[in-house]
């Protein structure tokens, strides 16, 4: 687990850009397993690396709760007041709020009393997950996510698809802030997992969150012949378990383990329609694993329509999307390894700290911009 604070380096390795002091605000940290963890584990590592200081305003500094119906995730009981005193404490150039629950809701109303310039990123389609989970239409969600990131100097997304979808949403200050992956622990050549060495092939692998939400059932009940393999924990883990004997769940995987069973594979099923990207989605492709996909936004934005790249820059196809995810499967699995592996090497850490960076120093200097007046 990462400490709370991470600590500033001797010297920024980037003169361009002078060392900020940078507090990220989120509901999603360990030992949570998903893509947004990852993601600001990954970008807090590469700030720290650059000499940038950085303070993590997260679940473990609170008293916490379970999420309902997601025992898994803890949230922070009444995190208003200490989430104050933490922020007061470190006094941030900049405060970047990763997430919509109580910590990310206290952030922000603490930058607005102080006047501190915030950034927001949207990652998760909370108003599609939550009219899944209550029943109630996603459209009375969507003004709450309207006004939370509306204050913010700038809305940080994945793709081009979500940028668009959320300007017809009212927030359009959005920048770009890419995925990268961990090139010496996802690759192509490494050990396999022992848990699937065994498995009769083709095998089919899924990782990620066993919810309803990520489309699980199109892939366990997709007519393809093979082994069907998925990684991740989830509330609905026990009803996939009990509906589908023949699947394999084995649990969430980290680090080599989860290199191993990608590498282990044959193709990569990602059945979602709601995720904002899809992290796993690179980290197989990274991995060597060709990738079977609905042609959604997340997918769409990763590979292109045709699964040469969103340019179709690719000399081979290294994904096949198709609304028949039986076609997509056996589509994948006459793609070319190599192709897949070379594609994802692409999506990296460093660029991806590039763009967050860009996007948070260029908040820093319009609110400055905006204060000088005042202060003359």
């Amino acid at each position: 687990m990462m400490a709370a604070r991470a600590t500033a380096g001797t010297e920024s390795i980037h003169p361009g850009i002078a060392p900020l002091k940078i507090a990220i605000a989120t509901d999603a940290w360990y030992p949570q397993i998903n893509g947004v963890v990852r993601t600001l584990g990954a970008t807090v590592a590469e700030l720290d690396r650059r000499g940038h200081e950085v303070e993590l305003i997260t679940p473990e500094r609170f008293l916490t709760v379970p999420m309902p119906g997601y025992a898994t995730i803890r949230l922070a009981m009444a995190p208003r007041f200490s989430a104050r005193r933490m922020l007061d404490g470190f006094a941030p150039d900049i405060v970047h709020i990763a997430t919509e629950g109580p910590i990310g809701w206290s952030a922000r109303g603490w930058c607005k009393a102080r006047a501190v310039p915030f950034t927001t990123a949207f990652h998760t389609r909370f108003p599609d997950y939550a009219a899944l989970r209550t029943g109630i239409s996603a459209e009375r969600f969507w003004p709450i996510m309207a006004r939370f990131h509306g204050a913010s100097r700038a809305v940080l997304v994945a793709t081009r698809s979500l940028a668009a979808e959320l300007a017809q949403r009212g927030i359009a200050h959005t920048r770009a802030w890419s995925r990268g992956i961990d090139g010496w622990q996802f690759r192509p050549d490494g050990p396999l997992l022992p848990a699937m060495e065994n498995l009769p092939h083709p095998i089919l692998l899924n990782v990620g969150r066993v919810a309803p939400e990520k489309g699980l059932d199109a892939f366990l009940g997709a007519d393809v012949p093979g082994t069907r393999v998925v990684v991740g924990d989830g509330p609905a883990l026990d009803d996939f378990r009990r509906r589908y004997p023949q699947a394999h769940f084995l649990g969430a995987l980290a680090g080599e383990n989860l290199a191993a069973a990608y590498r282990s594979a044959d193709a990569f099923v990602f059945p979602s329609r709601t995720d904002t990207f899809g992290l796993v989605v690179i980290e197989a492709l990274a991995c060597g694993l060709p990738v079977a996909a609905f042609p959604v936004p997340g997918p769409i934005d990763i590979v292109g329509c045709e699964g040469r790249g969103v340019e179709g820059e690719m000399p081979a196809t290294i994904a096949a999307l198709d609304e028949d995810l039986p076609a997509a499967i056996r589509g994948a699995l006459r793609l070319d390894r190599r192709a897949a592996a070379v594609f994802g090497a692409r999506f990296t850490w460093e660029r991806a700290t590039d763009q967050f960076l860009a996007a948070i120093t260029q908040a820093l200097h319009d609110s400055r911009k905006v204060a000088e007046p005042a202060s003359a």
